[in-house]
């Protein structure tokens, strides 16, 4: 961002515990039976003792209230493999993410010892999927690749007793100092009015991370070089944000929202880019018909790009959710489902996944819009507690919210607009 030739500065923030996975194993003992299928530590999993933990495996269908109802009291102390269905584009993502918290809350109540997801992914790809809990996780749990943990549930329903020795080794530890990348392109007649863009640095480890988000960094570094090789001086200040911490809780642009509090009455528009390389077809717009307008008339100028729906619902998970509940005005960049969904945080999350040819188109319409809000008259302003309060009630907002385990921040006062 620096070589772009844009002013840049590190702002750090505290990270609230570390967690990477060293190790994990699991090794499936039958009568006759001794299988190694391979694993992945979720994110925030405990680590068991080094030599394993030895659980029951208990086939618990798709986790279902009725799944819980039907294994009963076999729960207590066994580790439960969930069954799961491939996933296949980002509709498929957002359900998993939604019924694993619900699975996840079941099995806590229910006293299961660990959790073992059968992976959704095909080719048996291994990922990266958060506990639901976060930090506040207390059990060990993994996924486990798509094939072997199928084999595993046609063996419980043949009626096989089957147990698991499962090893999760995390490097856990608590707080630590991360850093948000931020640069700017001073606005030449009102300086201190912002239009911010941005992407998140960070990734899970099993994969590089390029469509989850380096893309998009790279994205937003090189609309700030092209701004500054044409030579254009927009009226705002355009500030490109390249945030830390996202997978984790979106800890950076969390940060970030709270060290700039005094200026986020001057946010004009926030954006986010987060769904890897496929088309951008509009825009979720975050239940703020107001900015409907302006929306379309700044993208006018790629109308070749289109066509553009905006969708004018509140989302949540990636890093314009603190912007929304500090009631700033916030955009998260709609794509086609391209080939995110199966990729997601996972191994094969490498370079050649990346279209560049669409990225550069993607790129040309993210500097166009963030180019005419540098310019354009503004017809809306940032949102009262009470007006952030009733987006929460007459959408979905608070289930989103609970889904990726921030409702809770929320509701303490600790996240959003103070009254």
């Amino acid at each position: 961002l620096r070589a772009a030739g844009v002013e840049v500065r590190a702002e750090t923030f505290p990270m609230p515990s570390l967690w990477l996975e060293r190790s994990a194993a699991a090794t499936i003992f039958g009568d006759g039976l001794e299988i190694h299928p391979r694993i992945a530590a979720m994110p925030f999993s405990v680590s068991t003792p080094r030599s394993g933990i030895r659980l029951p495996l208990v086939d618990v269908g798709k986790g279902t209230v009725a799944d819980f109802a039907r294994i009963d009291s076999a729960a207590r102390g066994a580790a439960i493999l969930v069954e799961t269905e491939e996933l296949k584009d980002v509709d498929g993502l957002f359900r998993e993410y939604a019924e694993a918290a619900e699975i996840e809350q079941r099995a806590v109540a229910a006293g299961v010892s660990a959790v073992i997801y059968v992976g959704s992914r095909p080719d048996d790809l291994l990922y990266r999927h958060n506990a639901s809990l976060g930090p506040d996780n207390r059990l060990p749990m993994a996924v486990m690749e798509r094939d072997g943990g199928l084999r595993l549930l046609r063996l419980l329903r043949m009626g096989a007793p089957l147990s698991i020795n499962l090893m999760i080794d995390a490097n856990i530890s608590g707080e630590y100092e991360s850093y948000n990348v931020i640069g700017d392109i001073v606005g030449a007649v009102h300086p201190e009015q912002i239009v911010l863009i941005g992407a998140h640095l960070d990734s899970w480890d099993l994969g590089g991370g390029a469509l989850d988000n380096g893309a998009n960094v790279a994205l937003v570094i090189d609309i700030a070089r092209q701004i500054r090789l044409l030579g254009i001086r927009p009226s705002r200040t355009i500030r490109f944000a390249l945030w830390n911490g996202e997978e984790q809780g979106l800890w950076g642009s969390w940060a970030y929202t709270k060290s700039h509090a005094a200026q986020l009455d001057n946010h004009v528009m926030t954006t986010s880019i987060d769904i890897g390389t496929g088309k951008i077809t509009g825009f979720f717009t975050g239940g703020r018909p107001e900015i409907l307008p302006a929306v379309s008339k700044a993208l006018e100028l790629v109308a070749f790009g289109g066509p553009f729906q905006q969708l004018d619902v509140p989302i949540v998970g990636t890093d314009n959710f603190d912007f929304m509940l500090e009631g700033v005005a916030n955009l998260v960049a709609n794509q086609e489902p391209a080939n995110y969904g199966p990729n997601y945080h996972a191994r094969s999350d490498e370079f050649p996944r990346i279209d560049q040819a669409q990225l550069r188109k993607n790129a040309a319409i993210i500097a166009a819009m963030t180019l005419r809000f540098a310019e354009m008259p503004v017809t809306w302003t940032r949102q009262t507690r009470a007006q952030v309060d009733q987006l929460i009630k007459t959408t979905d907002l608070e289930q989103q919210m609970r889904t990726f385990g921030v409702w809770k921040d929320y509701e303490s006062g600790k996240r959003g607009r103070t009254p």
